[in-house]
């Protein structure tokens, strides 16, 4: 007889897997709308109910291959805090906008209250898509980007967490004058995920 899955009870596995690719195409969504790269570089995808877009760029793609790598290692210990994208003038090195994506374990209330949360995966992806149209809405209040700009990712992770040889270590990257737009959150149950951008005043 055939074993029956229990609609919305997420593991901790899948939990991962939908964590993980809400990032990559958060990021690619982020560098999309805010010209890091040119628009012929992306090519269309539907996920979420939504048309996104990712990067077909070589380079890019095994950045984020090797990132998510780790990324998906790192949530499936429940050790990972926060992915940040930083976002700099090529020129100065000025941090011009920084998007963080907090990373919180969600399974505390179901301890407490000791019956599981039931969710299915369709309700997960209807917040996820919630987020990404936050995401894609933040043209219209962010400053334009005037200037050729880079991006770089910081990932945070509890302190005795070893991160892999080829990484460097660096600085949170704040924006001294900055102002802040929270957007949604969303949840597996087992992961919390709350989305946030930085971005320097115009004076």
């Amino acid at each position: 007889m055939a074993g029956t899955q229990v609609a919305g009870n997420i593991k901790l596995k899948g939990s991962t897997e939908i964590v993980a690719e809400y990032f990559n195409y958060g990021v690619h969504n982020i560098l999309y709308q805010r010209g890091i790269y040119p628009a012929e570089t992306f090519a269309r995808e539907k996920k979420y109910g939504l048309s996104l877009f990712v990067s077909t760029e070589e380079e890019l793609q095994k950045y984020m291959k090797n990132i998510m790598t780790n990324i998906k290692e790192w949530l499936g210990s429940m050790v990972l805090q926060k992915l940040v994208v930083v976002i700099t003038c090529a020129d100065t090195n000025e941090v011009l906008e920084r998007w963080q994506f907090d990373v919180e374990d969600d399974t505390s209330e179901t301890k407490e209250n000791s019956k599981p949360k039931i969710k299915t995966e369709k309700e997960i992806h209807d917040e996820i898509a919630a987020v990404m149209r936050q995401i894609t809405a933040t043209i219209t209040f962010l400053p334009l980007l005037e200037t050729l700009c880079n991006f770089d990712l910081l990932v945070y992770t509890h302190k005795d967490v070893e991160s892999p040889d080829t990484w460097g270590e660096t600085g949170p990257q704040f924006i001294a004058n900055s102002d802040e737009v929270r957007l949604r959150s969303f949840t597996t149950t087992i992961h919390k995920v709350d989305t946030s951008v930085s971005y320097k005043k115009m004076s």
